[in-house]
């Protein structure tokens, strides 16, 4: 008998990432790729890296390298990060941190802590696609989160009564989201706790991409704001998912939690049944080089950054035809495109790579609801200047063509 018949409800709902699949365009020959929201490898210090895990693999280290280890995390980088989380206002401990295979996993163990089938979480329209995946398995329903819609607390809570079960969080990042690029405003994050303590619910807080701001004035995180509200990290719901996946290497698979001790050591029972703990070696390793090189590093990336955003916003304005718009982002790694009405962003992706050679991410797999086809997700992350120019203008000439 086909073992796929024994298989849980909630494989019916795992579904396979668009955007890996698209990856395994970078390898073929003559493609222009904006699709995949990855940073350039050219730009990861990997010198430092070299030097770092030669040092933890030295007769004084490599005991503990190679070890088991606690399920928590390695003590000195959990305390670089309290460290780094005090520069952006969150006051914490050692014990508010929690390392996980980058924020993508802390994405799951949230989803399986707080989500019972039937839950309502609270997602932007639209996400990030590794949130839906990610949440998909413990099988709740989506409704759409309007921070300045002015929707009441009412109606978020008959609505999740109506569908079986609970608001149990709302999730976003606050910060240059994937996918449209946009930022939520002080005033949105305020009025995002405000929603959060009448609902009694949670505040996922996705932060892959705060460190990558290019212009524009920083907004504390969603945490930042509560603790300053309310007096201390463990009256506050907010949990915030950092990674250093977009600013030293995601290869390593280094992310962290932070949150209230409750939230955290839960989050460690559930870490100890998965994996036990995070790679050793590696957390050695990203320890030593975010201490020795983070703060010189990040100012790099932003640089080269800042060009490609700028020379993506420029060749958008010179070759799209009239009715289409983006978004003019201040920091991470994407433009977000709406075409025209009627437009369908999987049909144009496929005309695009049969006669121009241009990869992007179609807009509709970001929708809980399988809305947006007339929306395209472009990454300014991989390509140099002159690149992106070719490949907008490619882009621009299918879009005009219908």
């Amino acid at each position: 008998m086909p073992l796929d018949r024994k298989f849980a409800t909630r494989a019916s709902r795992m579904k396979a990432s668009e955007i890996r699949e698209l990856l395994k365009l970078l390898d073929q020959p003559g493609i222009i790729s904006f699709a995949g929201g990855i940073p350039d490898p050219a730009l990861f210090p990997a010198e430092a890296f070299a030097e770092a895990f030669a040092n933890v693999l030295d007769p004084a280290h490599q005991a503990q390298a190679l070890q088991y280890s606690v399920s928590e995390g390695y003590h000195p980088l959990r305390r670089w990060i309290v460290a780094e989380m005090a520069r952006i206002g969150v006051d914490c401990d050692i014990d508010n941190v929690l390392i996980t295979s980058g924020s993508q996993q802390a994405l799951d163990y949230l989803g399986k802590l707080f989500l019972s089938p039937g839950d309502t979480a609270l997602i932007g329209w639209p996400t990030y696609l590794g949130a839906l995946a990610a949440f998909n398995a413990y099988e709740p329903r989506y409704d759409q989160l309007s921070i300045n819609a002015n929707r009441p607390a009412s109606d978020y809570q008959a609505a999740a009564q109506q569908a079986g079960g609970q608001v149990k969080f709302a999730y976003l990042s606050a910060d240059f989201a994937n996918p449209t690029g946009e930022t939520v405003d002080r005033r949105g994050r305020e009025a995002l706790i405000d929603l959060a303590d009448e609902l009694d619910c949670a505040v996922i807080e996705d932060a892959a991409y705060q460190s990558l701001r290019y212009d524009g004035e920083a907004v504390p995180p969603i945490l930042a704001l509560e603790i300053a509200r309310k007096g201390s990290i463990e009256e506050c719901r907010t949990v915030y998912c950092g990674s250093f996946s977009k600013t030293l290497a995601p290869g390593l698979r280094v992310g962290w939690a932070v949150a209230a001790k409750p939230v955290i050591a839960q989050m460690v029972l559930l870490k100890q049944a998965a994996d036990l703990h995070s790679s050793t070696i590696n957390q050695m390793a990203i320890t030593r080089v975010a201490e020795e090189h983070f703060d010189t590093h990040i100012p790099k990336l932003r640089a080269v950054y800042q060009r490609r955003r700028d020379a993506m916003l420029d060749a958008l304005s010179r070759h799209m035809p009239n009715g289409v718009q983006w978004t003019k982002p201040e920091g991470g790694m994407f433009i977000w495109v709406t075409l025209p009405a009627g437009m369908d962003g999987a049909a144009l992706l496929a005309r695009s790579l049969d006669t121009e050679k241009v990869a992007f991410v179609p807009g509709q797999a970001f929708f809980a609801d399988g809305s947006g086809a007339n929306t395209i997700r472009l990454s300014f992350s991989c390509s140099d200047e002159p690149t992106i120019n070719e490949g907008i203008r490619r882009l621009g000439e299918i879009v005009r063509t219908g």
